[in-house]
């Protein structure tokens, strides 16, 4: 090989070179919910078959800044990564070509980051036929990602959407402690990388909200400065305000679509929904943070506590659900089917 060729080869290695700059896991437990409301649904969004084992999904640039998703099925490889990132050690994710599924082109996820020295993040030329490059959902207007989106931050900030709600009506939140034994489904590379410009019985009253809480950035911190309600023994709404139906003259419908959400999870006890409707993860004090996801609408709640309910019909709405007679166990059924990282 003549140094011409030499050259030739190590520019076009330089350009196939995949600079790393986040992994996530894509697995029935732990999958960005953003993709959809369970692991065949997520799998569906990048084209792959919902294996059972789960994927690692490696997002990074090639040598012309070109966005690229690698697919692996050596999870344990890319968790082991993610782990070590969110501890803010240094791993060189590397997997083997045999483990290798698919490349796809583009990203199916937002990144602020991107890897220095190369052009700025843009989509590749891809050269199958047919496949456009992936992109992340839209989440510019309320719906069915931004709605997920939204679950996803209230089980990150429990305790700050918790401590909204007045103990008169919720009751105390249990004590929270700061650690986690589970790693988060993502992390970034640490290092090189630089921001991108760019039961099947009807449920009873029990377990209805008097009022919900708005939400005006779903992703982000809790801005509502009212307090969900919860229900009374026996039924009926606790609301104590009585300006509250004239301030918001739907809550009775909005109470009948939480009633609804209810239903439905009695119903995924007798009929198994999809694997990964319903997650359980680790939450302090022994207990455990369930999410569960159907058309429409997103439950999360811990298992010793209350539950939060976002609806597509309810663009912006958090509606709170308390415990009552009925909530408890509901989630402790719910736990015992729901999926859980290994």
């Amino acid at each position: 090989m003549t140094g011409t060729d030499e050259a030739e080869a190590a520019a076009t290695a330089a350009e196939e070179a995949l600079y790393v700059l986040t992994a996530v896991l894509l697995t029935p437990a732990q999958f960005p919910s953003v993709l959809g409301d369970d692991y065949p649904e997520a799998c569906a969004a990048l084209g792959l078959g919902p294996y059972a084992q789960g994927y690692g999904l490696v997002l990074g640039q090639d040598g012309t800044g070109a966005r690229w998703t690698v697919v692996v099925d050596d999870v344990s490889l890319v968790a082991v990564a993610i782990a070590s990132w969110d501890c803010g050690m240094e791993y060189e994710l590397s997997p083997d070509e045999r483990t290798v599924v698919a490349a796809l082109p583009g990203w199916p996820l937002e990144l602020a980051i991107s890897a220095p020295d190369i052009p700025a993040p843009h989509d590749p030329v891809s050269e199958a036929e047919g496949r456009r490059p992936l992109a992340p959902p839209d989440t510019t207007e309320w719906g069915p990602a931004q709605r997920r989106l939204g679950a996803d931050e209230i089980a990150l900030q429990w305790a700050a959407w918790r401590e909204q709600l007045g103990d008169d009506e919720f009751g105390p939140a249990p004590d929270e402690a700061p650690t986690s034994d589970e790693p988060d489904s993502a992390g970034a590379a640490p290092g090189g990388a630089e921001p991108a410009e760019a039961s099947s019985a009807e449920p009873e009253a029990t377990a209805t909200p008097a009022r919900s809480v708005p939400q005006e950035e779903p992703a982000g911190r809790p801005v509502a400065s009212g307090a969900g309600g919860g229900a009374r023994e026996g039924g009926g709404s606790a609301n104590a305000d009585p300006d509250e139906d004239s301030e918001h003259p739907d809550a009775g419908a909005e109470m009948s679509r939480v009633r609804r959400v209810l239903t439905e999870l009695h119903g995924y006890l007798d009929s198994p929904p999809p694997v990964g409707r319903v997650r359980s993860a680790f939450a302090p004090g022994g207990a455990r943070m369930l999410r569960a996801d159907g058309p429409g609408w997103s439950l999360v709640a811990r298992t010793d506590d209350i539950a939060f309910v976002l609806l597509d019909d309810s663009p912006g709405e958090v509606h709170p659900v308390g415990r009552g007679a009925e909530l408890p166990a509901l989630l402790e059924a719910l736990e015992a089917m729901a999926v859980r990282p290994s």
